[in-house]
């Protein structure tokens, strides 16, 4: 009988009698100090790049493919499993590119649908390892990996083992692992039509040369071989002196060392992926000089060695007006995701003044709104600053820099959310944050409710939900942001959204920070998170942000300033509108006015000065033109004033007001009534058969006397043309002497009728006085 001995992290199996009591606490006591680690999916996600097995794929993945799998049979509630899954997805992370060759699975034992095909391969006990070759047949049950190591290290070397071991067809996407011959090498580009062939002369129990041919494997025009030190003819033909080493051969016959940081895998393979020519498979890179040339989008020239303020802007510009702007009202969860990630842009954004002063006004408001909701164009009238308090501006539009890509579709605002939060961590720790995990927290919830990439929030949560709460220091948090930045980089590398000209590498590089990078004893690269710490603050540092390529402070403004202006003129035109709109609808009485009303409402609509009816594209009213009683009023449109008969006018008398030069300044509340009554009385026009006067052309025979009238008249029908309207009979007397007659009733007409009289008698009295009297002087003088 076997019996199950527990520790709080592990599982393992004895040779002794079975004891229940223990096996029970075993599992619970494993189940309970890791549950914050299982999740529903089980211990794995698509995301850890391991296929999840199910009673519905297993078939399909396991049985009749091209490529091999090593897969892990796991259970939730096992602890050894659940410290055994990070291992498992660094594996994964490690061996990624080799995933033509070799792919990795894994299924969850606990769960009842999986118990079927958990017993069909004979699990009995968790984690459990099987390898799967190529082409495996659906009887296989696989070949059992007993006492596999626990490192990744070790089962990358013992998936190797198991490939050199395949018996069957040697599957199409694996490479030659075998050692080359000096034969094969002589005639290799005579049959093989690559650019460079890679040659890593290493010892017989050395594993470098098969990992950098795997890790090659989805790349174009380069081979890689192994050569044995024992090859003492191509060892001194190359002139090879270390073990292992790396050297270059081409098809002209030139030989050389790849020069790399430290002699291991990492290194070659990052090398090696480099070399001009050098591709990924299905993602062919253009020259630089030719996508410039051939680019519709403008290319900025930079330092790949720093930051650029232009990148750090054109995020907050789509972050808060773009990504923001999907949210009608933001409430809840949201909200105060919203008030963190604002609270933190305005306390350690290192941006220009105006910019730091519109996240500081922006954040204020946010802290003082207490109710439950806000609704986003409430925030946006803060961010753009509509109130103009002082001057503070974010400027529109976004300009990448070091962020843009070869084209349209390639980084641009992703990679500057990420510059964006490390500037972020790097700015709390050199203030001194009293919280380490203010920025992080800040940054989880804005992805969390904002981020338009679902999956990507949904995986970076993940990762926030596995380390996020042991970030316990300000220099954590640095690290933390950066480590989680590689994870993805990673899990990218080699998808539809990589840029061919900026490949997903594990960052930095080591031209870029040789002191980052290290060799561990077994030959594997290590990070020196010293060195790396040191590197992040420097690189990161607001001091060192460059200014390049950003829109002139005086000029944001300045545009800013002008873009509201015309905002506030466009509602206030709207509120016109829909004033005078409600205005003309209800201008039309519900009955007919007795005479003295019409002749009071008559008066009461030539008062305005001439300058407001010359700047009408139509007349003030349209009379009958000859018809009256119903006939006229049937005529006109149901929202004007019934018109008085033509035979009831009285004639006036003609008075011109001068009026001074007045500015050429636009009144959009005029203007709106000139359009509303122009629409009007168009209609009422179209409504009615409009006859001309008879004595129309005596009246404007005598309009031409008056040179001022005139003006006004020809004004009036340039504006018409203007405005586009079409030109329709109009009642051109009563026009012209309404416009005439301004400001006067008819108690002043009728003196001014009198005093014209008498004026005009006194006068002649005097003209005829004076004649008189020269008349008798010139008598008198004739006396002799």
């Amino acid at each position: 009988m076997a019996r199950w001995s527990c520790g709080a992290t592990s599982c393992y199996k004895t040779k002794s009698k079975l004891n229940p009591l223990n096996s029970f606490l075993c599992a619970f006591i494993s189940f309970i100090s890791l549950s914050p680690l299982i999740t529903e999916a089980g211990l794995y996600t698509a995301s850890d790049q391991i296929i999840i097995l199910s009673p519905e794929n297993v078939d399909s993945v396991l049985f009749n493919s091209s490529a091999a799998h090593l897969v892990e049979f796991y259970a939730t509630w096992c602890g050894h499993c659940v410290a055994f899954s990070p291992t498992w997805k660094s594996l994964a992370r490690d061996i990624k590119e080799w995933k033509p060759a070799v792919d990795m699975a894994a299924i969850d034992c606990a769960d009842e649908s999986n118990r079927k095909v958990c017993t069909n391969f004979g699990i009995t006990g968790y984690p459990s390892l099987k390898f799967f070759p190529a082409y495996s047949s659906s009887e296989s049950r696989g070949q059992d990996l007993r006492g596999f190591p626990r490192d990744v290290r070790g089962l990358r070397h013992y998936i190797i083992d198991k490939l050199e071991m395949h018996n069957e067809a040697w599957p199409p996407a694996c490479p030659p692992l075998e050692t080359a011959s000096e034969a094969e090498i002589d005639n290799f580009f005579q049959t093989n039509n690559v650019d460079h062939l890679a040659l890593v002369f290493e010892s017989k129990n050395s594993y470098v040369g098969r990992e950098v041919t795997l890790d090659l494997l989805q790349y174009e025009n380069i081979a890689v071989r192994r050569v044995l030190d024992t090859e003492m003819s191509l060892v001194s033909r190359f002139g090879v002196t270390d073990f292992p080493s790396c050297y270059l051969y081409n098809s002209s016959g030139n030989i050389s060392r790849l020069n790399v940081l430290s002699e291991a895998r990492a290194f070659y393979s990052y090398a090696l992926q480099r070399l001009p020519g050098v591709v990924r498979t299905g993602k062919p890179q253009i020259p630089i000089t030719d996508l410039i040339q051939n680019s519709t989008v403008e290319w900025r020239p930079f330092n790949q060695t720093r930051v650029y303020m232009s990148d750090l802007e054109s995020a907050l510009h789509y972050s808060l007006r773009v990504e923001l702007s999907g949210h009608i009202s933001i409430s809840g969860d949201d909200l105060t995701a919203l008030k963190k990630y604002i609270h933190v842009l305005a306390k350690y954004f290192p941006g220009r003044p105006s910019v730091k002063s519109a996240l500081k006004t922006l954040d204020d408001w946010l802290q003082l709104q207490t109710g439950a909701e806000i609704r986003y164009s409430d925030f946006r009238d803060v961010l753009d600053n509509t109130v103009q308090t002082s001057d503070a501006v974010l400027p529109e539009g976004v300009q990448w820099v070091g962020c843009q890509g070869s084209q349209a579709q390639y980084r641009g605002y992703p990679c500057a959310v990420w510059t964006l939060f490390h500037v972020l961590t790097v700015q709390a720790k050199e203030i001194g944050s009293s919280d380490p995990q203010e920025v992080l927290q800040a940054m989880r919830g804005y992805v969390s409710s904002f981020f338009g990439c679902r999956p990507c929030a949904t995986h970076f949560e993940s990762m926030a939900q596995e380390s996020m709460d042991h970030v316990t220091s300000l220099s954590s948090a640095v690290l933390w942001l950066w480590i989680h930045h590689n994870q993805v980089n990673n899990r990218l590398a080699g998808e539809l959204s990589e840029d061919p000209h900026f490949p997903k590498i594990q960052w930095p590089s080591p031209e870029l920070c040789p002191s980052c990078h290290g060799v561990k004893r077994t030959g594997d690269h290590q990070w020196n998170q010293e060195e790396v710490q040191i590197f992040l603050q420097n690189y990161f540092s607001s001091a060192r942000i460059l200014t390049d390529y950003l829109q002139d402070e005086t000029q944001a403004l300045i545009h800013q300033r002008n873009r509201l202006t015309a905002a506030r003129m466009e509602k206030e035109a709207g509120r016109g509108m829909e004033r005078r709109a409600r205005e003309v609808l209800d201008s039309h009485p519900a009955e007919e006015p007795q005479e003295e009303e019409q002749e009071q409402e008559e008066e009461e609509e030539e008062e305005p000065a001439l300058e407001e009816q010359a700047g009408e594209p139509y007349p003030a009213e349209l009379e009958g033109m000859g018809e009256t009683g119903a006939d006229a009023t049937d005529n006109q449109a149901p929202w004007e004033k019934p018109q008085r008969p033509q035979s009831q006018h009285k004639p006036r008398i003609v008075g011109l007001k001068l009026q001074e030069r007045q500015e050429d300044i636009v009144d959009l509340d005029s203007f709106v009534n000139q359009h509303y009554k122009a629409k009007a009385l168009r209609a009422a026009a179209m409504s009615g058969v409009v006859r001309r006067r008879s004595l129309q052309k005596k009246e404007d025979a005598e309009d031409l006397q008056f040179e001022g009238g005139w003006r006004v008249k020809r004004d009036l029908g340039s504006q018409e043309e203007n405005l586009g309207i079409a030109p329709y009979p109009r009642p051109q007397s009563k026009r012209w002497m309404s416009l005439l007659s301004v400001g006067f009733s008819r108690l002043d007409v009728s003196l001014c009728v009198l005093l014209y009289l008498l004026s005009t008698m006194c006068l002649l009295a005097m003209y005829l006085y004076f004649k008189l009297r020269i008349k008798l002087r010139r008598a008198k003088v004739s006396l002799p």
